[in-house]
């Protein structure tokens, strides 16, 4: 005689298979709108590298009217120091035509920093001068903005500043800064967020 029983029981297991419980389909639908967001959730233009790692200071006027520079914070502490788009020497005939880092006591192109203690770094106030930008019309002194450790200077925009011009946030950037905690929160009292100085500048 045949055990009726039996194939219930695989049908029931079958059953389970095909169908699974509701709880276990809703942590799965759950876990797939994790995993692949809507697409009508994502924004028209993708964040940019600067936008997704660092975050967005400025400091307007810095020292001299027109003088507006950015301070880009990475959340490992770093600074990049770099001209806002706004700054006076973009406004000049022909845009940033050479970049000098010979500035101060010291050429900073030529600073050479080594190791994980930053050997050979120099300290300098925010209103250190890093180098100086030249247009056709006139010269500008780019400053430190905080105080840190210079780490590195982009040395490329002697041979090609007009990245300057075309990629200040990015390539073009001046310096890289290591400011101490202190001194960081310090600086950051006295600088503008994005928002802020969208608003100041308008743009």
């Amino acid at each position: 005689m045949k055990d009726n029983s039996v194939d219930d029981i695989d049908k029931l297991d079958s059953s389970d298979q095909n169908n699974p419980a509701p709880q276990q389909q809703h942590e799965g639908d759950g876990l797939h709108r994790l995993l692949v967001p809507d697409a009508r959730d994502l924004p028209l233009i993708p964040p940019s590298a600067v936008e997704s790692n660092f975050v967005s200071y400025f400091a307007p006027d810095f020292i001299k009217p027109g003088h507006d520079q950015y301070v880009y914070r990475h959340a490992n502490g770093l600074c990049v120091i770099g001209l806002a788009p706004t700054h006076v020497a973009f406004k000049d005939s022909g845009g940033i035509t050479a970049v000098d880092f010979n500035v101060g006591r010291s050429d900073r192109s030529v600073l050479k920093v080594t190791g994980k203690r930053k050997k050979n770094a120099q300290q300098f106030e925010p209103n250190t001068a890093l180098c100086k930008v030249c247009t056709n019309d006139d010269s500008y002194i780019v400053r430190c903005c905080v105080k840190g450790s210079l780490l590195e200077v982009n040395d490329r925009l002697i041979k090609l500043p007009g990245l300057l011009n075309s990629l200040a946030d990015r390539e073009g950037y001046v310096a890289i800064i290591m400011p101490k905690p202190a001194d960081w929160l310090k600086a950051k009292g006295l600088l503008l967020g994005l928002e802020e100085y969208k608003k100041l500048r308008d743009c």
